[in-house]
């Protein structure tokens, strides 16, 4: 298990002054923001700006979604989108030809230089790079000197710390990441690149034990300093209510992709119509295997018992939470390496109430602990999962006892507010700032 940092309550506030110097003021570099599935990223700056910490998110790619959750209008922190090679913010000193991304790059590595010391010895760094992250790191850099930045950090280990690790190579402030899932078992991860990048961050985290201990077994001594912090809940915003009477509803909640499991969920419906069971079961999200799971729901003629209900705002989300009667999350390793890490959706249906029945993948046993905060089942194994789901349906005595259970952990060990002030503790201060303070 992961050590831990004991945070003393009077510590949750994050002063906005230095004693000897201006406040600390931390980059966000996000690959897309907003993102609907993201609400974990949006919860942690939230948390942040409430203790008063100075936040700027900067997103490579400008958002893809159709849908996004409720409290985004509430972060206050200015969003900056970072444009590709073919989106120069400055003209190309050129003669004769038209722009290129090559004459855009170009121009912004010179606007770069004129702005950062020892910027061109600097930019051996970016050897192996992609040109578009090198340009969005030029970018970044300068943003990070005009704006008074101290730190950077990252969520996930791919494009986005690509870009964070070299914006703050060339700017000297520190940065660090938050690695997930994907970033970490993907069969697309490029170990030496996240070896580089695990080695160079000032500080590492990650979502899950499971994560620390995958991660020090692949890349040895370069993960000695990743540390496990949890992805914090608003609890206030999810109020428990007791599951004892509830509708005979499964619910499911996620992107429709190999690793949410979906088909073998429908399976496991499959078996519950032929037992007689009473249910419906909603999936709400959206995704690439839509067409697939309508086709699997339309083999089995579950169409009076299954529903894909497609991707709904948060407090919706809520709602159908606290309406069900179970959570199902049957998760599954990807034939590709991928995997969920910690899913945010699962800790917010047991903080909700609603007892879960989820897979023993990766860090899901250090929340759904079987037979004390919900039932666990092997992945791919439907009939397992029918019965656990028959059970919850059926046992609105172990319904309670579970959600109880599950709260109460919950409250342990994901208040937003006590991670977020584990997070800001790894957040260190540029050499602007730490020179000012060693005055």
């Amino acid at each position: 298990m992961a050590k831990q940092m004991s945070i003393p309550v009077n510590d949750l506030k994050w002063s906005n002054t230095g004693p000897k110097g201006p406040s600390q003021r931390v980059g966000y570099v996000l690959k897309r923001y907003p993102r609907y599935s993201e609400t974990f990223v949006v919860n942690e700056i939230l948390a942040h700006e409430a203790a008063g910490l100075e936040i700027d998110i900067f997103a490579l790619r400008p958002p893809s979604d159709t849908h996004f959750q409720d409290k985004i209008a509430q972060v206050r922190a200015p969003v900056t989108y970072l444009k590709k090679p073919t989106q120069g913010r400055v003209t190309p000193s050129l003669t004769s030809d038209a722009p290129t991304a090559a004459s855009y790059l170009w121009a912004e590595l010179q606007e770069a230089a004129l702005a950062l010391p020892e910027f061109w010895p600097k930019l051996t760094a970016a050897a192996g790079e992609r040109a578009s992250t090198v340009y969005q790191a030029a970018w970044l850099a300068q943003e990070v000197q005009r704006r008074g930045i101290t730190h950077l950090h990252a969520h996930f280990g791919t494009v986005a710390t690509s870009v964070a690790r070299l914006a703050a190579h060339f700017t000297g402030v520190p940065y660090s990441f938050t690695a997930h899932a994907k970033d970490i078992f993907h069969t697309s991860v490029e170990p030496a690149d996240l070896q580089r990048k695990l080695e160079q961050a000032a500080a590492v985290i990650t979502v899950s034990d499971y994560n620390v201990e995958y991660l020090r077994q692949h890349y040895g001594p370069a993960a000695q300093k990743v540390q496990r912090i949890y992805n914090g809940m608003d609890l206030a915003a999810l109020p428990y209510q007791v599951p004892a009477h509830r509708l005979p509803m499964i619910l499911s909640v996620g992107r429709w992709v190999e690793k949410k499991g979906l088909p073998d969920l429908i399976e496991a419906c499959a078996l519950l119509r032929q037992w007689g069971c009473e249910f419906q079961c909603q999936l709400v999200g959206t995704g690439p295997l839509e067409d697939a799971l309508r086709s699997q729901i339309q083999f089995h003629h579950l169409q009076d018992w299954v529903t894909l209900v497609g991707p709904r705002p948060q407090q919706e989300v809520f709602a159908l939470m606290q309406q069900a009667a179970v959570f199902a999350a049957p998760y599954v390793i990807g034939q590709d390496g991928n995997r969920d890490g910690l899913p945010t959706v699962l800790l917010e249906a047991m903080a909700l109430g609603t007892p879960c029945i989820a897979t023993d993948v990766t860090g899901i046993p250090e929340i759904v602990r079987d037979g004390q905060t919900g039932l666990q089942v092997p992945q791919h194994q439907p009939e397992q999962l029918a019965q656990a789901l028959q059970r919850l349906l059926t046992e609105a005595s172990l319904r309670v006892t579970l959600a109880t259970q599950a709260r109460q952990l919950i409250e342990t060990d994901f208040d937003i507010r006590v991670n977020a002030a584990r997070l800001r503790s790894h957040f260190q201060p540029g050499p602007l700032l730490k020179t000012l303070q060693e005055v």
